[in-house]
This record gives C-alpha cells, structure tokens and sequence, in this order.
C-alpha cells in the first residue's frame, strides 16, 4: 500500500460513541506481506479503559439493554449482521491487509464465516428458556437465568472478527454489556465493527471497541467494574489472566492453545485422509489454535502418507495474500517468523528429519513467510511436538498400534482438538471417545454455531458455540415460591 492507502482513525468508540482519547498515542498497523505501515488508530490509555467500563456498568445498571425482552434484543443483532454483511467484502480486504490471511480465505473464512455466529445467538436467545419452574420436594423455585453483567473480552489477531462475534453474539443475546479489546495488529476491521454497531441501534454504554497492547488487557482484567473476562489467546497469557481474575473470584472463560494430534489409522486412503486433513493442518499458514500440528500413522505406512501430505502441500501457492491463487500467506509479525524459524532449527538439532521447506521461500525477499514445512522421525518428547509453534510446520510421528496412537494423542498438556482418518467410520468414533480433547472429527473437521468449542486441560476453560457458549454469560439464580404460586403465566 501507498502512503494514500493508509487507513486512519483518530477516535476511540467508547460506549456506542466516537470520543477523543485521553492521549496522543497511536498503534501503527503494518503489513506482514509489504512491511509498510497500513494503518493507524488510537492507542487507549488507562482512563480510556476506565470510561469504557464505567459506560459499560452504567449502561447495564441503569440502561434499557439487559431489562430488554430477548426478541428485542435478537432485532438489534440482526441488524448489525446486516451492516457486517453489507461491508463484507471491505472487511475482507481489511482483513487481508493487517494479518496476511490470503483473500481466498479471508470472505469466506474471516468474514462470511464469522456473521453466523452473530445470527445463531440472535435466533437463540428468542427460544432459549431464561425463565423455568421447577418443583423439588420440599420448595417449589423459579429459576433465572441473568445476564453476568459487564464483560471484558479479549480477543487475539489470527481471527480478529470471528473470535469476537463469537464473544459478542451470546453476551448480547444474554443482556450483557461488553467491552472488547481486539489486538494492536488488527485493530482496523473493528473500526468497521463499531461503526455497524453505531448505526445498529445499540443502548448507549452497551458496546466499547478499545484495540490495545497486553498493558491495556490487564488493566481491563483488573478493573473491578468488570464481571466476567472471556480470553482466546496463548496458554501463558490465560494463566495470568485466571490468576487476576481468582482475586476477585471473577467469572472467566478461556479458550486457550493447542497441540493437536491427527490419527491416521492403518486401513485408511491415503489420498482421502491427506484430502481430508489437508485444510486443518495447513490452513491460516498454521497459524491456528486447533491446527492439526502433529500427525501420527501406522509406522509400516509412513512413507507413503507422509508423500501423500507433502505432495499435498506442493500444490498449495506461497504468495502475496492478495493473489487469488494463493494459499499459504506470511505470518504475522517478524517476531512470530522468528519464533516459527527457533522451532525448526530446534527439530533439526533435536534429530528430527527435515523433509520438505524449513527455509524462506527465495521468491518473497519482503514480509514474514517461512516455507511450509515438514518433519519426520519426530518422537514426542521434542519441542516440535510438544509445544505450540502457531507456524506452517507439521510433524510426523509414527505408532505401532491403536493404542500406542491414543497414548501418543492423550500426551500433551493440551487438548483442544483432533481428528482421525480411517476406512471404518465406527473405527474412529472408538477412537475420538478415548481422545482427551474438547473437539474432534471422524474423517473431518469442521466447527458450526450452534456446535460448543473449546479444551481440556491447559486449552482451555468453558465453551463458545452453542447453548454452552450462552450459558457462560448468565447466572443462575433460584427464588423459592409459596405453595400454588407461579410468576410465570404460562405455569400452573
């Protein structure tokens, strides 16, 4: 981009409303393609977060949003949807310009992927049952289910809009307020956001957008206005979060890293297991928290499926993200290929054996790309395979048997995700019971709205999708009634 194509904003949306900021500092957003600045906007200070919140818990408080009945509340949702989907293709390209996801994937994936899940909470909170009656023995109790009250959400870079949709979507359908900081390196496709939010019709105080660094997250987690903190990012960041919200015994949701294991099993095609799990071990240029990272096959078939894989990954194009036909894009930042470029050599010094990429790609001599890369001989107790690289490199692991596979899936600190590949589709369901991890896929897969997601172990508390994604933003409160007394009118 030319110095005429960076996209400016020098306005904070605090509350539903485009204020000054209380500082002149600024976030410069740069392409990780071209290197060049793209973009800049406000960085928020500590009263800026302040004002965010204190809009937040008046609005929640005092305001008509959460005392709303949730057909009211589903209209408004619907019509920011409509305002996202209008502008889609400009998101799209937004999108593109500040994380490198190549354009093929960015409507589909980023954007056209990422507005159902506004839709779903919408339709759900019209039918969900916020009020019940129950009658035990002794008491007869009403049950409600309320919003949990102003919400902090933090969101990370890799899929800056759907990652807060799927926030955004069950806090509103619940009645809550909400205050979302995405990251300095995508802040300009949620100028887009609020702007759609503005013109939505939302209460005022009922949304803040603040783009900040992890100084301005911690002030958030920490503010004592703050009811409920729901996280998506690294292991490490949701440990400190946990512990600062465990102070003040604060509501949290975190939906945390991975290091998941694809199992091909012995009777399976190989040209149909790569097809199937071509997408969720290379997709994003591996820069996905579910991402299919480790791949374990029978050690008599190795040779064959791992051709198949790397053939598979021959074909995909490494390029400008703006390039129709590209499938692989940069990563991030130059941190990140640094941090991609240590894992590898840390395969090779650990005896891994380097068998395709490792290197950057001699046609980009600009932005951060790292050739795809892949690994054999890979054992389990390497970094490569314990640790996540969030980078286009696979390894490979092989097993003997069935349960040496599960064994070798189960030994991670994590449990995202996973998935198996196999002729006989009973065969793997046995398999994806004895998987410890929050989703999995038999000879797929693939993630929906009203599907929860989430992890086991250090992946993750709570989840998002779903009635499960709407129940972490209500409380449950039981009120006992007298005998022959009911508020609801339908109960007797």
């Amino acid at each position: 981009m030319t110095a005429q194509d960076v996209i400016t904003q020098d306005a904070l949306f605090i509350g539903g409303q485009w204020v000054k900021p209380e500082s002149d500092a600024t976030i410069e957003v740069v392409s990780p393609s071209t290197e060049e600045v793209v973009g800049r906007v406000p960085a928020p200070s500590a009263a800026d977060v302040d004002r965010a919140v204190r809009a937040a818990r008046e609005a929640f408080d005092r305001g008509p949003w959460p005392r709303m009945s949730p057909a009211e509340r589903a209209a408004v949702m619907h019509r920011i949807a409509d305002g996202l989907e209008a502008r889609a293709d400009e998101m799209a390209r937004i999108v593109t310009t500040e994380n490198g996801t190549p354009i093929k994937l960015s409507g589909p994936a980023q954007v056209h992927g990422a507005i159902p899940r506004l839709r779903y909470y919408a339709d759900l909170a019209e039918r969900f049952t916020f009020d019940e009656l129950r009658e035990g023995k002794r008491v007869r109790a009403a049950l409600l289910k309320e919003p949990v009250g102003v919400v902090a959400a933090i969101t990370p870079w890799n899929g800056p809009l759907a990652l807060a949709l799927i926030k955004l979507g069950p806090a509103l359908a619940a009645g809550c307020t909400f205050v979302l900081k995405p990251p300095p390196e995508t802040p300009l496709v949620f100028t887009v956001l609020a702007e759609v939010c503005e013109q939505a019709g939302l209460p005022e105080g009922v949304v803040s957008i603040l783009a900040g660094d992890r100084e301005t997250g911690q002030q958030l987690v920490a503010h004592p206005g703050v009811d409920k903190v729901s996280f998506t990012g690294s292991s490490a960041a949701g440990q400190a979060i946990m512990a600062e919200c465990a102070r003040r015994i604060k509501r949290v949701s975190l939906e945390l890293g991975g290091k998941s294991a694809a199992i091909i099993l012995d009777d399976a095609d190989p040209a149909t297991a790569v097809q199937q799990l071509l997408p969720m071990a290379t997709m994003l240029t591996g820069q996905m928290c579910l991402l299919k990272s480790r791949v374990l096959v029978p050690r008599s078939r190795q040779a064959e499926l791992v051709e198949a894989f790397c053939e598979g990954v021959r074909a995909l194009k490494v390029g400008d993200p703006f390039d129709s036909d590209t499938y692989y894009g940069p990563l991030i930042a130059k941190r990140q290929r640094d941090r991609v470029e240590g894992y590898i050599e840390a395969g090779r010094a650990e005896g891994a054996h380097l068998v395709m990429g490792g290197g950057r790609p001699a046609h980009l001599p600009k932005g951060w790309y790292v050739e795809p890369t892949v690994f054999t001989g890979v054992d389990n107790s390497m970094r490569i395979a314990r640790e996540e690289i969030f980078g286009p490199v696979t390894s490979f692991l092989a097993y003997d048997d069935v349960d040496e596979a599960v064994e070798i899936a189960n030994d991670t600190d994590f449990g995202l995700a996973g998935s198996v590949y196999t002729g006989d589709p009973a065969r793997g369901f046995a398999v994806a019971r004895r998987v410890r991890a929050g989703t999995y896929g038999v000879n797929c897969y693939d993630n929906d709205p009203s599907v929860p997601f989430g992890g086991y172990k250090q992946s993750g508390l709570g989840r998002e999708g779903g009635p499960e994604g709407l129940e972490e933003y209500l409380e449950t409160k039981a009120v006992s009634l007298p005998a022959g007394f009911s508020p609801f009118p339908s109960s007797t």
